[in-house]
């Protein structure tokens, strides 16, 4: 399998498929690059190349009992696009994923990125602070954390089953088979990194960094989000940035590149080609 060895010695797997301008894609807690299929075949078969790592602790790379902070994500991200020599790139992240993309962006400069876009995403910030009022708790981060420790498989069979698709909405048509993708891809990973992951994207401020970014970003929320509530992200992230686009959809999931795919995959593509 493909994958590189970071400065630390981790190994990070990827995949690289195509040719054409590189979109790089940077996928959510806890799971791994397998999540981003509907995207990675889409563009694919629209003549871009194609790229999604497992971020290190997640699904095929290596599972360290340390470095799963935003710092190390975004470092490992950038030894994924140096070795691949990407330039001209799109960075597309989702959740956790949409951090480490802002991250990377702010802390490794913009000499091989063009635009990036950021669903579903956990900047500025997700906790409740002084400074940010409409956070959550971080009592809701706590109880991850315990649930994660006593039952990672039930953890994430209750989270596939319900928020993070909408599918505890009165009306939701389930899907078994996105249930049980998302619990294969969590349950792949070490639960030490996904057990510190819950404080690298709920703790981590984005603030500095969105300010920090030139290039143009599309950020894609649903008002309808239980994972990451609009009010305390998208918006907020938008007006941060000095080329900020807010797409805004209303009953949408936390999962929609997955769970809407079609209507995701064509904004991406029409915000790409802008």
């Amino acid at each position: 399998m493909p994958s590189i060895t970071t400065k630390d010695g981790v190994e990070i797997f990827y995949k690289d498929w195509g040719s054409g301008q590189p979109i790089v894609f940077s996928h959510g807690w806890p799971l791994s690059a397998d999540d981003w299929d509907a995207q990675m075949m889409f563009f694919l078969n629209h003549g871009f190349r194609v790229i999604a790592h497992d971020r290190r602790g997640h699904g095929r790379s290596s599972q360290p009992g340390t470095g799963h902070d935003m710092d190390h994500y975004a470092d490992d991200l950038a030894a994924v696009t140096a070795h691949l020599d990407l330039k001209g790139a799109v960075h597309v992240g989702h959740s956790t994923g949409g951090g480490e993309v802002v991250h990377y962006i702010a802390r490794h400069g913009e000499s091989r990125v063009t635009k990036a876009a950021i669903i579903s995403a956990v900047p500025p910030l997700m906790v409740k602070t002084a400074a940010n009022p409409a956070g959550l708790p971080k009592e809701v981060f706590d109880s991850f954390q315990t649930q994660l420790a006593a039952n990672r498989s039930q953890f994430y069979l209750d989270v596939a089953s319900g928020p993070f698709y909408g599918f505890n909405r009165p009306g939701a048509k389930v899907s078994q088979g996105l249930i049980w993708n998302w619990w294969r891809q969590g349950m792949m990973g070490g639960a030490k990194a996904h057990y510190d992951g819950i404080v690298a994207f709920s703790q981590t401020d984005f603030t500095e960094d969105l300010k920090k970014i030139n290039a143009p970003v599309l950020v894609m929320h649903s008002e309808d989000d239980q994972i990451v509530p609009y009010v305390a992200a998208g918006p907020l992230s938008a007006k941060l940035l000095k080329k900020g686009t807010l797409k805004t959809y209303k009953g949408f999931p936390h999962g929609m590149p997955s769970s809407e795919a079609a209507t995701i995959n064509a904004d991406l593509l029409a915000f790409i080609k802008g």
